[in-house]
């Protein structure tokens, strides 16, 4: 997939008018790649969180979206983005076995600790052959924040170790795994996979890795007014565009690119 093929629709803004410009640029890029792979109902979205990346990716709603948290459980229902939401464990999903044709999960498995059961329920759900696609954060990860690139070229080798690990603490990763690692992970719960490429560039993760720093004003709009963005409008969004946009308008798959996309496959 490269940039001169159009997108159907412009997901840069429709993410930058809802939230920080750096998470914004991220959930952008992934949403373009849902539209050549096709869903068939009914979908489960795991780690729905409040239905907004949701709200923007998929052109109908999806049957389920679950999360473990109440409050953006809630929010997802008012945004409509499925036409039903739970509130539960992906370790112990409420459904019968072969229930779902398809399902997603965006930028979530990175956070579960215990992932192994997650995976398993989440082919017990699926039907033979369904596909079930995700994304993660992978191995080039923390090798490439620039904060911490700057300390190995000084050969502060412990400053870049601890800035490394406090970074990967507030995005509250537990995986940041290499493909094979995935294959091995997935083939003992019963998956396949069908394609896997790197996304996001070196210099588009610092653009996130400084986001959060420069994002702060935006957490605290969300802490008093429950909004990422006070004002929606293009006046409010046109230099965070300006900064994302070369970012967005890159080659879509990056061999060294920070995150890896899988589409995989329930086993037969």
């Amino acid at each position: 997939m490269h940039r001169d093929q159009p997108a159907s629709k412009d997901y840069l803004g429709l993410q930058l008018r809802d939230m920080p410009y750096f998470r914004g640029l991220l959930r952008a890029e992934e949403a373009r790649f849902y539209e050549d792979i096709p869903l068939p109902a009914p979908g489960l979205d795991l780690g729905c969180g409040d239905g907004h990346f949701a709200s923007v990716a998929f052109e109908r709603q999806l049957e389920v979206g679950i999360d473990p948290w109440s409050g953006p459980v809630r929010e997802a229902a008012r945004r409509g983005s499925y036409k039903l939401t739970v509130q539960g464990s992906g370790a112990r999903l409420p459904f019968p076995d072969g229930y779902f044709a398809s399902a997603v999960s965006n930028s979530v498995l990175e956070h579960i600790p215990e992932l192994d059961a997650v995976l398993v329920e989440m082919a017990r759900v699926l039907k033979s052959g369904a596909s079930f696609v995700f994304c993660v954060p992978n191995h080039n990860f923390l090798p490439q924040l620039s904060i911490g690139r700057f300390f190995d070229r000084i050969g502060w080798q412990s400053a870049a170790r601890a800035y490394r690990r406090f970074f990967n603490r507030i995005s509250r990763h537990h995986h940041c795994d290499d493909p094979q690692t995935w294959k091995t992970r997935l083939a003992q719960a019963g998956f396949e996979v069908v394609r896997c490429w790197h996304y996001f560039s070196p210099k588009a993760l610092a653009v996130l890795e400084w986001g959060h720093y420069f994002g702060l004003p935006s957490l605290v709009s969300r802490k008093l007014f429950g909004r990422w963005i006070l004002a929606r409008r293009g006046w409010n969004i046109a230099l965070p565009r300006a900064i994302t946009e070369p970012y967005y308008r890159e080659n879509a798959e990056q061999p060294q690119g920070a995150y890896s996309f899988y589409i995989t496959r329930r086993k037969q």
